[in-house]
């Protein structure tokens, strides 16, 4: 969703479901984020339809009629108002309507989320999750398969999650699994992660350490990230004892990489040479 064009499209239709919706309760929004998330479901399967729906020689009126056509008495009205303002704007490919789409159920979800408060615990069960599945190989091949039908891979991210995460968490990380933005699954959760933390206006910070951090360094060490960044900064903990000791962040694309691993590895190459 990287075009002016579209995400002028995006802004359109967000302004749009926001404004209808600004006195729906979490439920409300979930259940109206679903339905965003289901057309996204039916535009990736259908190619035909994101060209005709983004079609630069139809009028914007038009693609907007032909969508309202298609959804009206499948969803709730707010939803299809939301859908038909996205559609009838303009994008740079058919592919980013699909992405716009994506983003627009997600951010609802988000919103429900915020709506019961729940956005932090969110954010924790997203990351911990992708850390199980990247310290556990099969299963990550499992989830990662592109190429292996989508039910099945939801239905165990259902029987994994059942009773250990929230509703909204476990329909991200299926939003996941369907590959968010056009990236991989574990990607795919990362991206996630920082989405929900933006939404509480944080920045995301991973952090690599041999052995947990106290409360005390925690703190200071967002405290101090928080003044470089200019915001409030969710540490994202990771225990590795492979790193030896030292601590490796990185925010975005910085990376500071203080560890006695990475100490001993630059000291290998500088032998080598």
């Amino acid at each position: 969703m990287a075009s002016g064009v579209t995400n002028q499209a995006y802004a359109d239709a967000a302004e749009r479901l926001s404004a209808d919706t600004a006195t729906s309760t979490g439920a409300q929004l979930a259940t109206v984020a679903d339905e965003i998330l289901t057309v996204a479901g039916l535009l990736r399967g259908q190619p035909r339809l994101r060209r005709a729906l983004t079609d630069p020689s139809r009028p914007g009126d038009d693609r907007g009629d032909l969508f309202r056509s298609l959804l009206t008495g499948k969803a709730a009205e707010v939803t299809v108002d939301a859908l038909a303002t996205l559609v009838g704007g303009r994008f740079s490919k058919p592919s980013d309507l699909l992405d716009a789409t994506e983003r627009l159920g997600v951010d609802t979800l988000l919103a429900s989320a915020q709506k019961d408060d729940a956005l932090a615990e969110i954010e924790d069960e997203l990351f911990r999750f992708a850390q199980i599945v990247a310290g556990t190989p099969q299963l990550a091949a499992t989830l990662s398969d592109i190429g292996a039908p989508i039910a099945p891979r939801a239905k165990l991210v259902g029987d994994l999650l059942d009773g250990k995460a929230k509703a909204i968490t476990v329909r991200l990380v299926q939003v996941a699994l369907e590959g968010f933005g056009g990236r991989g699954f574990e990607a795919s959760l990362g991206r996630l992660v920082e989405l929900t933390a933006a939404r509480r206006d944080r920045e995301v910070a991973y952090v690599t350490v041999a052995k947990p951090l106290g409360d005390a360094e925690e703190a200071a060490l967002a405290g101090k990230l928080a003044t470089i960044y200019g915001r409030e900064v969710s540490l994202k903990v990771d225990v590795n004892p492979a790193v030896i000791g030292g601590v490796s962040v990185r925010v975005g694309s910085d990376l500071y990489d203080g560890t006695i691993l990475r100490r001993l590895n630059a000291a290998k190459q500088a032998f080598a040479k």
